[in-house]
């Protein structure tokens, strides 16, 4: 049984969100609510200025909050360690949600279940890469099997320092980074689901928990 991850590389993300423009698209995402997206964070001043690119998504952790805080057991972990929520049994009660410390779920507005990435498992099941992955120009993106030696991604986690999102939550993701420049320490506080009102400029509200940076403009 493969142990799936992504791995991300924040040396060449380009901040283009293809990667979120196509999980809209495979998941027909509504508006306001993501499974995938960009944020950026700018650093220092003109002009040493500095934009950082991070893209996330749900970090199907090895010790998964939502998945002990379900009490239907709507959330489960596939074959492949992949965490998926099954529609059917899911009431909406949203303590997956309070559970997550990355904001990952979402209740979808139209079908009026909770919902988040899953690392595409229809795709991935079939062979497949996420859609995110095959989508990026800039091949920023590796998912693969973490225990196959031979895999690209186990050799890149091998050749490099590698890090996770929010670390002190103790969820041990299967989401991982290079990022050399520290970027991903400046989302301590925020989550993947943000008020898009937010994101418009000269906008005055400003999101819950946004990162002491400029949050940036998230596509629709």
């Amino acid at each position: 049984m493969a142990r799936l991850g992504m791995l991300i590389d924040l040396r060449t993300c380009i901040g283009c969100h293809a990667c979120s423009v196509a999980c809209k698209a495979e998941f027909d995402v509504p508006l306001g609510v993501f499974r995938d997206t960009v944020k950026y964070v700018e650093e220092g001043k003109y002009p040493k200025a500095t934009r950082h690119f991070i893209p996330i998504l749900c970090n199907h952790c090895e010790e998964a909050p939502c998945l002990k805080a379900c009490p239907t057991g709507a959330i489960i972990r596939v074959e492949n360690g992949e965490i998926v929520i099954n529609k059917g049994d899911c009431n909406v009660n949203r303590f997956c949600m309070a559970a997550c410390p990355y904001g990952a779920i979402y209740v979808d507005p139209e079908e009026h279940v909770a919902q988040k990435c899953t690392f595409c498992e229809h795709r991935t099941a079939q062979g497949m890469q996420p859609a995110c992955v095959e989508a990026c120009p800039m091949r920023c993106r590796i998912f693969g099997d973490l225990d196959d030696p031979a895999s690209t991604i186990a050799q890149k986690v091998r050749a490099n320092t590698t890090t996770v999102w929010k670390p002190e939550a103790g969820t041990k993701p299967r989401v991982m980074y290079i990022d050399p420049k520290e970027a991903l320490k400046h989302l301590v506080n925020e989550g993947i689901q943000v008020d898009p009102r937010a994101q418009m400029a000269g906008n005055p509200h400003t999101a819950q928990g946004t990162y002491a940076a400029h949050p940036g403009k998230q596509p629709q």
